[in-house]
């Protein structure tokens, strides 16, 4: 079989692990070939590949990113997109794809799959929202990146006696915020699911305040306020998705809290650092594994599939499946953290 792989949306730590682990099990294992589409649906919407074999995988497991590049390109949004997709695959000989990448790009592999196109789907978000499985790699390492930068806020927030809003990404879930939050000793969370009470939020920096320590707030890209309040916006444009570009509640509510407190307040926004840089060892382990089955899935023809961490196990599971809702913090979760805020 001659497969392509391609990787859409934001970029993550673990992309090339799956493109190496896929690539070198297809290989020796089966004998495929493969090639590789540039730049997310833009590759086989415009047939631009590159050469994609066990010498191109050498050596980048442990490299962020993706050598294969990415996009947020939609094909249902350009007039006749899918049609060009399916030309360009049949004139390439391609019999299958592996599709890495998130709610979007797995969104399009859904509906290709339902008009005959053969699609596998390898589940990648840093914000760890896709509802078909336990995790999905690039998370692990966003995590571990925000612990860190924590981390090394108390000491400044402590020698300035200042307020620090530490912003971290997560549009609708705010997997990212609770678990760097709760690690590294945050005394406020504040995620998309749970709408927050500036008041009770300068309250609680007013306690923090008492015991002669300094507090660390953590917030999402898409947290809100209780009071109706809209989410920060960088501007109105839009991608091809449809999502606007978030950005400035870090800044919005350390001026809320110093306007409110009379301490001095600093927001620090992490943005695209969490997702850039060397994966963590948990997932360059799931990503590899996903490519693993992924390349399996499609020499057995079990097409229309994604793979799933379930426990310690990798499972297929529809693509729908993984894609037709977000995975969001549960309010169990939130509550069960909340007793360490102030």
């Amino acid at each position: 079989m001659r497969i392509g792989l391609l990787t859409g949306g934001g970029d993550c730590p673990g992309l090339n692990a799956v493109i190496r682990g896929a690539v070198r099990k297809g290989v020796a294992s089966y004998g495929h070939e493969f090639i590789g589409y540039r730049d997310g649906w833009r590759g086989p919407l415009e047939n631009d590949t590159m050469t994609l074999g066990v010498d191109e995988v050498r050596g980048i497991l442990p490299r962020g990113g993706t050598i294969l590049g990415s996009s947020r390109t939609n094909p249902f949004a350009i007039d006749n997109g899918v049609e060009q997709i399916k030309d360009n695959l049949a004139a390439g000989g391609v019999d299958a794809l592996i599709a890495i990448g998130g709610e979007d790009t797995l969104g399009v592999a859904t509906k290709l799959a339902d008009l005959g196109v053969k699609v596998v789907g390898v589940p990648k978000t840093i914000d760890n929202d896709l509802s078909g499985t336990d995790f999905t790699f690039g998370f692990d390492t966003a995590v571990n990146i925000a612990t860190e930068a924590i981390d090394r806020l108390h000491t400044t927030a402590e020698s300035h006696h200042r307020v620090l809003v530490v912003e971290v990404m997560g549009r609708h879930a705010g997997w990212i915020a609770l678990h760097s939050g709760l690690a590294g000793g945050a005394n406020i969370i504040l995620i998309p699911e749970r709408p927050f009470d500036i008041a009770k939020v300068c309250a609680q920096v007013e306690s923090r305040f008492a015991t002669h320590y300094s507090p660390i707030i953590v917030v999402s890209e898409g947290a809100v306020p209780a009071d109706g309040g809209d989410m920060s916006l960088v501007n109105g444009e839009k991608d091809a998705f449809g999502h606007v570009r978030l950005g400035g509640i870090g800044d919005r509510l350390a001026h809320e809290i110093e306007q409110r407190t009379g301490k001095e307040a600093r927001a620090v926004v992490l943005g695209h650092i969490q997702r850039g840089g060397t994966p963590t060892a948990f997932d360059r382990w799931l990503a590899t594994r996903f490519g693993l089955h992924a390349i399996t899935a499609v020499h057995e023809g079990d097409f229309g599939t994604m793979m799933a961490l379930r426990g310690t196990e990798i499972a297929r599971v529809p693509l729908a499946e993984g894609t037709d809702k977000l995975k969001t913090v549960r309010p169990d979760l939130y509550d069960e953290v909340e007793v360490l805020f102030g």
